[in-house]
């Protein structure tokens, strides 16, 4: 744990105090507070004046959800941030703030953290520290802040010119700042467009006030966009460490044509990656986009589920859940002439995961015995695969067993895989079922590159991803 914080995949929240959709869902602390306890490192804020303009709210701009107060999601930070790993906690900012309320968030932050907070003052960092030197600290990252009134003016003309064509997308989320494709994507409407500006560092001495200086020093972490295209925002300052933060589209649109610039950026910045405006509903994407390119803060909507959710939750089981996973070497490594591993290119088989299932049980126990069948007992199958690089990815399944909470199955499936560092081990057992939906029988994921060879027994999880007391499957892992 004493590499740069750029070494690593770091467990990534994304509007983390929503607790349903993105459009019309209560604000509260309780989303933070949940998110901390499973090991989540990277919360973030939307920091909005309340409506006297006197103090800051934290709420999703230009929606219904309704607000939570700042102190109150900053008081929780404090008391459940290392709860579950003494590893530091990052607190990224969306800030549409004026300067006296920026001014009255420094002194919220600095009274409420107090010496847990990092903060390497009016310096840039040329390499950020390690998790080990920040351990129990706090950090905050958010785009060094713009004159606010200018910004706004701004916005105000934008949204003035689209008036009259914009679809409803439009009006909710703010149209799409910068696509990295150049041509107009209508569907991609992006909401965290207050990363999507310009670098504010660029022309600050043209402003006419001052942004709070308190403020500014607070900022641990810089984000924001250089002026320019994509070259510009990937280009790697050797005296300064950044954050970047794209969408998933953008990032995908990106990694097209310039999947080594990123690669190489993400060695010594840090590249954010959030989910698209037009998941309302708070699903997520596949994180392998991100973390194949070396994208440390994969941001994922936490108060949801399913299978996206079900990979995220598998990568930090590994080493140890602390919420800090180490990249692996080849994302790190350059060669002699500054070359950089190729996310495009096709690589040989490294290793082959055999993976046989022998049985499960626990459901007896963990559910209601007509839950499955109301007059007989369930019929239950398997699908076991990996999630990775797209060479290494795909599902199997075994045969379904009727009428039996005992299941033996007694089946091998191999997995060649080229990239195993990057791997996950997908597992869930489903429920067949003649006239409807297949039931959920429990699911886990789990790192290859932490896995045990041997006869294992393997716990399995709910849709939320929380452990069955009893529900687990007897399976045998092997490498060849």
């Amino acid at each position: 744990m004493t590499a740069p914080i750029s070494h690593y995949f770091i467990y990534t929240g994304h509007n983390s105090y929503l607790t349903g959709n993105q459009l019309s869902s209560d604000c509260s602390d309780v989303p933070i507070i949940n998110a901390l306890k499973k090991g989540v490192r990277v919360i973030e804020l939307d920091i909005w004046p309340n409506s006297d303009k006197d103090d800051v709210e934290v709420l999703h701009g230009r929606t219904l959800t309704t607000p939570v107060q700042l102190i109150k999601c900053l008081r929780s930070i404090k008391e459940h941030a290392f709860t579950a790993s003494e590893f530091p906690v990052v607190i990224t900012l969306e800030d549409h703030l004026t300067p006296d309320l920026q001014s009255k968030v420094s002194k919220m932050v600095t009274q409420t953290f107090g010496d847990t907070l990092f903060s390497p003052g009016s310096e840039c960092l040329k390499e950020f520290p390690s998790p080990e030197s920040l351990k129990r600290r706090i950090i905050i990252s958010t785009k060094p802040p713009k004159e606010y009134l200018e910004a706004k003016e701004i916005k105000d003309k934008e949204s003035d010119s689209q008036k009259g064509n914009a679809a409803p997308d439009e009006e909710a989320w703010g149209k799409e700042i910068l696509n990295l494709k150049s041509a107009d994507d209508k569907n991609e409407l992006d909401e965290d467009d207050n990363d999507a500006e310009e670098d504010p560092g660029e022309g600050d001495h043209k402003l006419p006030h001052d942004i709070a200086p308190e403020y500014k020093r607070l900022i641990a972490i810089p984000a924001g966009k250089p002026k320019g295209g994509l070259e510009e925002c990937l280009k790697v300052d050797p005296d300064k460490a950044r954050r970047l933060s794209l969408s998933e589209q953008q990032l995908e649109n990106a990694a097209e044509t310039h999947g080594k610039e990123i690669v190489r950026f993400t060695q010594r910045n840090i590249l954010r990656v959030y989910p698209k405006g037009i998941r309302v509903n708070s699903s997520n994407y596949n994180p392998l986009i991100g973390w194949m390119h070396g994208a440390q803060m994969v941001a994922f909507n936490m108060q949801g589920y399913g299978r996206s959710l079900w990979m995220m939750q598998g990568m930090f089981r590994a080493n140890g859940g602390c919420g800090f996973v180490k990249k692996p070497d080849f994302l790190l490594k350059s060669g002699p002439h500054g070359e950089v591993f190729d996310p495009k290119a096709k690589l040989p088989v490294q290793k082959t995961l055999k993976v046989k299932i022998y049985m499960g049980e626990g459901w007896y126990y963990d559910f209601h015995h007509t839950h499955f069948d109301a007059y007989s007992p369930p019929d239950f199958y398997v699908r076991v695969g990996i999630a990775g690089v797209p060479a290494d990815t795909g599902m199997k399944k075994t045969r379904t067993l009727e009428d039996n909470w005992i299941p033996v199955w007694d089946e091998e499936f191999e997995f060649p895989l080229t990239v195993p560092d990057l791997a996950l081990l997908r597992i869930e057992v489903h429920e067949y079922d003649m006239s409807e939906k297949d039931d959920f029988g429990g699911q886990t994921c789990l790192p290859v590159r932490e896995l045990r060879e041997g006869i294992r027994a393997v716990p399995l999880h709910d849709r939320k991803g929380e452990k069955y007391n009893s529900v687990k499957l007897l399976v045998r892992l092997e490498f060849v």
